[in-house]
């Protein structure tokens, strides 16, 4: 039961953590460059250490790997609370990520080896999005009822602290699949999954390309964007829990989630209801995909690792290319650029059926 508690609860309290600080970032900072590098260097720092995360959890063990990224989560926590100035909120901020991306990556890896990875994956997903919703509203309203902006980042970092006192009485049990990196089964896995891969980029990107163009785009007030940008994690919560209790082929059930991703977009743009479609979609695709790599026998951590690479290097790269394009051609023709993106794995995931190198 204690392995589950630092699954779940962990994945919820890293989650939250990470978006704490977002309804704060004045206070760090008053120039909107600044914020935003603040805002980002979280993405940068879990980009970079997912990979890694996966590759080291094969070799030393997945409780090794949480064990450390909560470790960074709770110290990085703890002296956020206490940083004022730009400089070293961002360094914390980069620190933070990197500790999310170790345990995001081995956390992920322990879930999609189960036997049972359909339902645990579905939890999982549902705490991680539970914790990005919640870290933002509480940590909002926290700071606003006790006059403390940082009071939100050190209310996660004290729960923060339970999982990574409970992890320190657990030991890898059996887990270390890898003494050494397997350079041919890792390019393998990036040539034969390729098509897979890109539809990470592009499908979780889109949700991303929403919330950094609706901003600006609504010119809705602060609190109703926030509350509607809230509604996708929750439409994604809804969602994960409920596909699992359904075993649906991972290639269509993608597939038909591209189609219904394009059209997310471009209904983004008539009403924000669109939003709650593609929070969904997001949803149902992450636990398709994850079905999908839990066929790969061994190396999980190494999976997951790439896995979770792809979906932040969407985050991180869509918004910033449909930015452009808005700033260029217009907004209308930028959701239209994110849902020509969906269309593209509607043609391209299909040709991941004959991804069978890796699954004996």
């Amino acid at each position: 039961m204690r392995t589950p508690f630092i699954l779940f609860f962990g994945i919820f309290v890293v989650m939250a953590l990470s978006n704490a600080v977002v309804p704060v970032l004045p206070a760090y900072a008053d120039s909107s460059s600044v914020q935003g590098a603040i805002y980002s260097a979280y993405f940068l720092g879990a980009l970079v250490s997912t990979l890694p995360g996966g590759i080291l959890s094969d070799r030393f063990g997945r409780m090794t790997m949480m064990k450390a990224g909560l470790a960074m989560t709770v110290i990085s926590g703890i002296l956020l609370t206490f940083a004022l100035l730009p400089g070293p909120v961002l360094v914390l901020r980069l620190a933070e990520g990197i500790g999310a991306g170790f345990f995001v990556a081995a956390a992920m890896s322990c879930v999609n080896s189960r036997p049972d990875h359909a339902r645990m994956s579905g939890y999982f997903m549902a705490l991680l999005n539970a914790g990005l919703v919640l870290g933002l509203v509480c940590s909002g309203w926290l700071s606003t009822a006790m006059a403390y902006p940082q009071a939100g980042v050190l209310a996660f970092t004290c729960l923060a602290i339970i999982p990574a006192l409970v992890s320190l009485s657990l030991r890898d049990r059996g887990e270390r699949v890898a003494k050494t990196f397997d350079y041919a089964f890792f390019r393998t896995l990036l040539r034969e999954y390729r098509w897979l891969w890109l539809s990470s980029v592009i499908l979780v990107g889109i949700t991303g390309v929403a919330s950094s163009l609706y901003p600006k785009f609504s010119g809705l007030p602060a609190d109703i964007l926030g509350i509607w940008i809230g509604g996708m994690s929750v439409a994604t919560i809804i969602a994960v829990l409920l596909i699992t209790r359904f075993s649906l082929p991972p290639i269509a059930t993608i597939r038909c989630s591209a189609v219904l991703m394009a059209l997310g977009a471009i209904l983004s743009f008539y009403t924000p209801l669109g939003l709650m479609l593609l929070g969904a979609v997001a949803g149902i695709v992450m636990i398709a995909q994850m079905a999908f790599l839990a066929g790969i026998k061994g190396h999980q951590g190494l999976v997951m690792g790439v896995f979770s690479t792809t979906s932040y290097l969407g985050m991180a790269l869509l918004p910033v290319l449909a930015g452009v394009v808005a700033d260029e051609a217009g907004f209308f023709a930028a959701f239209c650029a994110a849902a020509a993106c969906g269309l593209v794995v509607l043609v391209t995931i299909g040709r991941c059926t004959s991804c069978t190198k890796l699954c004996r």
